[in-house]
């Protein structure tokens, strides 16, 4: 009897551990894969020059339409084939990486610092400037994001600084609200009446009470955004809204392939497969951030 006793808490003890070390692998798993992902990206929109195997605005109509490596018949000078117009298309992918990474880059740094700010400034101070802030909020959540990324496409024209811009106008609410939200349910804290005691001004509180409590939800949130914009920047590109041809982006990759997809699938295929694993792996990074963050996620 008490082998069976010891033999059954053997198995419970090893099944105990099999969890742990799956709920390990899955917390942390996904981050390493999420990471990976972000950083190959990251690697190929900063060394596209050296990447980048051609001129990806170079045109062979020679070469038009050449299949992958992989197909007949295909040529491995050109390991993921070419377009319409003979241009290579790892090169214009690789160069597409770029365009995604700045934009959704510029438009969380500069969106999420004016609406961090703003969001301390209604949540600390309240009042009219809450009221004021709140209400610019809320006219923001009124307005529909294509009205707004048309109105500033067709009056500043279409270029790469304008689409930062869209996301910027359109995006900084998100993060001005969590600030709110998160500076409303600390300002009362012991430790901050005992900083306005001793003299400190708003500014130090906001500065080194505040500030450092937002950055964990911050980051979450930011993670999430920019794949978001990364999105959504694609979404404007098949448009024809996005940044000006022949500059290579993966929407006006995809944009361009639509009408071939039955002769040449890999002209937007291969874009959207690229686009697809970038999302991924900024979610999968997101999402391990916020359960390293969050402790009710804990396991």
């Amino acid at each position: 009897m008490s082998v069976s006793k010891s033999w059954v808490n053997g198995v419970i003890a090893r099944l105990s551990g099999v969890r742990m070390q799956l709920a390990h692998y899955r917390r942390y798993g996904r981050l390493v894969i999420g990471a990976s992902i972000v950083l190959a990206v990251l690697t190929a929109a900063s060394f596209s020059e050296w990447l980048a195997p051609r001129d990806p605005n170079r045109v062979n109509l020679i070469v038009r339409l050449t299949p992958p490596f992989w197909e007949e018949p295909g040529d491995v000078s050109y390991l993921l084939g070419t377009d319409q117009l003979g241009r290579d298309v790892l090169s214009r992918i690789i160069y597409g990486s770029r365009v995604s990474v700045m934009v959704g880059i510029f438009s969380v740094m500069v969106g999420g610092t004016l609406g961090t700010l703003l969001g301390l400034i209604s949540g600390y101070f309240g009042g009219r400037l809450d009221n004021f802030i709140m209400r610019l909020t809320d006219i923001q959540l009124s307005m529909p994001f294509m009205l707004m990324a048309l109105l500033v496409v067709v009056l500043l024209g279409p270029s790469l600084a304008n689409i930062v811009v869209v996301f910027t106008i359109t995006a900084w609410h998100i993060y001005a609200r969590l600030a709110r939200a998160s500076t409303l349910s600390i300002r009362e804290n012991q430790d901050i009446e005992a900083a306005r005691a001793l003299g400190a001004s708003d500014f130090r509180i906001l500065r080194s009470h505040v500030l450092p409590s937002l950055v964990s939800p911050l980051v979450v949130i930011a993670s999430f955004e920019m794949a978001r914009i990364i999105t959504t920047e694609a979404a404007l590109g098949f448009l024809g809204l996005g940044v000006p041809p022949p500059q290579a982006s993966w929407g006006s990759m995809l944009s361009d392939g639509r009408e071939y997809m039955q002769d040449a699938w890999w002209i937007a295929t291969l874009p959207g497969l690229a686009l697809m694993i970038t999302v991924l792996g900024i979610n999968l990074v997101g999402d391990s951030l916020r359960d390293l963050f969050d402790p009710k996620l804990q396991v």
